[in-house]
């Protein structure tokens, strides 16, 4: 489970997210035309809803973002919580996925709270998790890499270390990023639950386009009824099919955002 972040917490920000927006005008601009880049961060790997995710991505010729616990597929697995209870894909369809052209990206080892160990047990859960990445995902390359802490927790001291080992992290902040510049390591995010966040989501999204340039990065979970706060299938369809119509806005996974200005 997420941090749960109440309204007030959320909106507060938002704020700040754009008040940082304005900060980074100066940044190259990422080489897109597009004034607003959305990126929606699944995490967790439900299966059903991973599959559903995809599919309704590849119906708008658009990459996802599925960010995956390395070991949740084992049955050695613990879960953390009961937003964890539904079955997760195996490396087998990430491959798959990964192949079609989404974005499968590390979320953990085993989905602990790293700020809650010393510094070395931190590290060295983060380095286990990349080599089962290496293991089992064809391609993978972890300095390529964007690793998705779980509940979105993390320290300056493991950030400072990890921006060593991969090419960026997504950790909690505001929901308002500056657009893609070469050498940007931090994304922040917010999230929202544990209920159904679609109408949380399109209430910030609204926000975002009627702002200043600048990246968008919402991290979600399951779809319909997986995980906590979960996004509903049929409101993911039309978001998406709104956001690809609207001309000053790009959809694109982290990962890909990050190239476009390497």
């Amino acid at each position: 489970m997420k941090s749960i972040l109440t309204r007030r917490q959320a909106i507060r920000n938002i704020g700040l997210g754009t008040a940082g927006l304005v900060a980074a005008a100066t940044f190259p601009a990422c080489s897109t035309d597009k004034r607003h880049i959305i990126t929606l961060s699944f995490d967790d790997g439900f299966e059903k809803s991973s599959i559903k995710t995809a599919d309704i991505y590849e119906k708008y010729s658009l990459s996802a973002c599925i960010n995956v616990i390395a070991t949740a597929h084992l049955k050695t697995f613990k879960l953390p919580n009961e937003y964890h209870a539904w079955k997760v894909g195996d490396f087998g369809l990430w491959n798959d996925l990964k192949s079609r052209g989404h974005e499968i990206m590390p979320h953990s080892y085993d989905h602990q709270d790293l700020t809650k160990m010393p510094l070395e047990e931190a590290r060295t859960s983060i380095l286990n998790c990349l080599d089962v990445f290496n293991r089992e995902l064809k391609g993978f390359n972890a300095g390529e890499s964007i690793y998705n802490f779980a509940y979105n927790a993390s320290t300056p001291e493991i950030e400072k270390w990890l921006v060593t080992q991969v090419k960026a992290f997504r950790t909690g902040g505001p929901v308002f990023n500056p657009l893609p510049y070469a050498g940007q390591t931090k994304l922040t995010c917010i999230s929202y639950g544990p209920d159904n966040c679609d109408k949380y989501l399109n209430g910030t999204v609204n926000a975002f386009l009627e702002g200043p340039p600048g990246w968008f990065i919402f991290n979600t979970h399951g779809l319909d009824d997986e995980g906590w706060g979960p996004l509903s299938s049929t409101f993911l369809d039309e978001l998406l099919d709104r956001l690809i119509h609207t001309k000053t806005v790009k959809v694109m996974p982290p990962a890909a955002a990050l190239n476009s200005v390497a």
